[in-house]
């Protein structure tokens, strides 16, 4: 059973159906649910920017914002549920905190899955997560 879950965050719609399908599991599981969501401060333009990163958070004030917003959806399910919210790339501040916490499951949306590179946040989660991967169809 999957206690330990760790799914990442931002505010795109893809995003809450990969928190809802981790919120559905552990109401099963009576588990604890870790919520991260990761910023950089960078410039707002999002020209040249693949579409799955511009809806991606790029100040704490709005990872906070969005972090309240999805622990209130977990703890009216009933959920337990702690938010981290980390200066960085998303893939890795997934990856960090699925380390820190020993968590048994990590999910993550397909959004990003068919594309080919190392800048795929899904593919990156699913390569290098310490421990096993849900793939959420979000796209």
């Amino acid at each position: 059973m999957f206690r330990t879950v760790v799914v990442g965050a931002d505010a795109s719609p893809t995003a809450a159906k990969a928190v809802d399908a981790a919120i559905d599991l552990v109401a099963l599981s009576g588990g604890t649910l870790h919520v991260v969501s990761a910023y950089r401060p960078v410039s707002r333009s999002t020209a040249g920017v693949p579409a799955e990163f511009r809806e991606s958070i790029q100040a704490d004030s709005g990872v906070r914002s969005v972090l309240d917003e999805l622990t209130a959806r977990a703890r009216t399910r009933g959920v337990a549920v702690e938010p981290h919210d980390q200066r960085g790339d998303p893939a890795q501040a997934v990856l960090d905190v699925a380390e820190r916490v020993s968590a048994d499951l990590v999910v993550a949306g397909s959004q990003g899955m068919q594309r080919r590179v190392l800048s795929s946040i899904p593919n990156t989660v699913a390569h290098q997560a310490p421990c096993a991967v849900l793939i959420v169809k979000t796209d």
